[in-house]
């Protein structure tokens, strides 16, 4: 996967023009410097490493731990 670029985005938010993008939102996705969200490429990182994983190795959940059952 190639590292994100700042032009990505920008042609991201252009194609998908339903929410205008300011250059700070646009720069704190590239490189977060606030510390409030995780930035875009750390997320493309974790999806790439889950894509890796073949799901048919993984059992199935049999339920939410700590829910309670329906009597």
């Amino acid at each position: 996967m190639q590292k994100l670029q700042k032009e990505t985005l920008i042609g991201i938010s252009t194609q998908m023009a339903s929410h205008s993008w300011s250059e700070a939102e646009i720069n704190e996705l590239v490189n977060p410097q606030l510390g409030i969200i995780t930035g875009f490429q750390d997320l493309l990182n974790e999806l790439e490493q889950l894509r890796k994983i073949d799901l048919g190795t993984i059992p199935p959940a049999m339920g939410v731990q700590g829910a309670i059952p329906n009597d």
